[in-house]
């Protein structure tokens, strides 16, 4: 099965870690010899044209209009994916439908796939329901909450084969009564080759901004609840007893950037926090230089539990201690005191401790560094996992040998 067809949210050239994330994927598929496209829903809200390439990869856009009702609107939405998704396969001719979640996309792409008869793969990165509760725009239980965990059980059981991102996802679905045999997991990675030598202490950027030269704690991302970012802001007066030139340098924004930065403004350790806000995806490694370690203090909940997060895994490629809250995600992807420092989620104490005492073992962050970059590319490397998707693939091309889409079609 050469010719493959990724049914998508959203796309480049918007920037998010779900687009970044599909770039790799296409990326290091096309490297591998696959013929690669892209097909997006309604919710890429970018302009651009009919047909348009990103970074040297060809996606599709779905037009139309989905308007009424919650519940009627979305399911206007799928359809319109669905036809784009059948239209565009008459012509280009895939061999494989591979949807990517949210369900909206799955629920499309099944339609799809069953009007033309060819398989599909669908990949759940986050459960969305448990996304939507940690983004507090809904609770868990509730209507919205029960009505999208049953889209995507309807996609799951229609699918030919599921690969989610970790063995959470994984596990859970197994939970649900899916059969394991039908889940692969497709972890987490990052492209190696856009991470050279980490660039060196940008002493400009770090004098403009007022850092010192005391350490720097870093989070660089976007400023949701679940990020325990106010956990992070709660452990720099504790941290500042035991590391009196240690600063905290926090990148990004998102909607709890307002209150965390009345919160920072009331702390004792004020003068010791610096906000920057978003900054262009190109400064991104400039800011990644001024930081000795990232700190990632996500709250325990089910999403942090069952989701592992892509930042952690950058930070280490680009050669940056990692420090995070010792949620189900980050213990995926991080062992602490080997490749990384954990500390019990929720808690600012144990986060400042933690903090404290890597920063007390400078001796050993060389080593840390070295092990936690080995670890990225003998398991994370896009360029390796990829070939994960081929056996998914070449599988179902056993399996549906007499599933094409007839000549006549075409």
């Amino acid at each position: 099965m050469n010719r493959i067809l990724h049914v998508l949210d959203h796309s480049l050239p918007l920037h998010s870690g779900y687009a970044f994330r599909t770039r790799a994927i296409l990326k290091a598929q096309e490297a591998d010899g696959l013929e690669i496209r892209g097909i997006t829903s309604l919710r890429h809200t970018a302009a651009g044209p009919d047909q348009e390439t990103a970074e040297g990869l060809t996606f599709h856009r779905t037009r139309g209009t989905a308007n009424g009702p919650t519940g009627l609107r979305e399911w206007r939405e799928i359809q319109l994916l669905a036809d784009a998704i059948v239209k565009l396969a008459h012509s280009w001719r895939p061999d494989v439908l591979h949807a990517h979640s949210p369900a909206l996309c799955g629920l499309a792409a099944l339609r799809a796939s069953r009007r033309l008869n060819i398989p599909l793969v669908y990949e759940i990165r986050a459960f969305w329901e448990d996304a939507a509760v940690g983004n507090l725009t809904t609770h868990e239980g509730s209507l919205r909450y029960r009505l999208t965990r049953s889209l995507e059980n309807r996609v799951v059981a229609g699918a030919d084969a599921v690969m989610t991102i970790c063995s959470g996802l994984r596990d859970d679905l197994i939970d649900r009564g899916v059969p394991p045999g039908k889940i692969g997991i497709m972890p987490n990675g990052v492209d190696l080759t856009l991470f050279g030598d980490p660039l060196a202490r940008d002493a400009a950027l770090a004098a403009e901004l007022g850092l010192g030269d005391g350490p720097v704690i870093g989070f660089i991302g976007s400023f949701y609840d679940y990020e325990g970012l106010d956990d992070l802001i709660a452990a720099m007066p504790s941290l500042l007893r035991k590391q009196p030139g240690a600063r905290l340098l926090m990148v990004g924004g998102g909607p709890m950037e307002a209150a965390l930065a009345a919160q920072a403004k009331a702390s004792p350790a004020a003068d010791a926090i610096r906000f920057v806000g978003r900054v262009p995806h190109a400064e991104v490694e400039r800011y990644y230089s001024l930081c000795d370690i990232m700190a990632y203090p996500r709250k325990a909940s089910r999403l942090t539990d069952l989701v592992t997060p892509l930042k952690p895994l950058e930070a280490m490629a680009q050669g940056r201690l990692v420090a995070a809250s010792d949620v189900g995600g980050h213990r995926e992807l991080i062992t602490d005191g080997v490749t990384g420092t954990l500390f019990t989620a929720d808690s600012p104490e144990d986060c400042a401790d933690a903090l404290a005492g890597l920063l007390a073992r400078r001796g050993e962050w060389a080593s840390i560094r070295d092990t936690a970059r080995k670890h990225v590319a003998q398991n994370h490397d896009w360029a390796r996992n990829v070939r994960r998707y081929q056996d998914v693939y070449q599988v179902l091309s056993k399996q549906d040998g007499n599933r094409r889409l007839p000549a006549a079609a075409a």
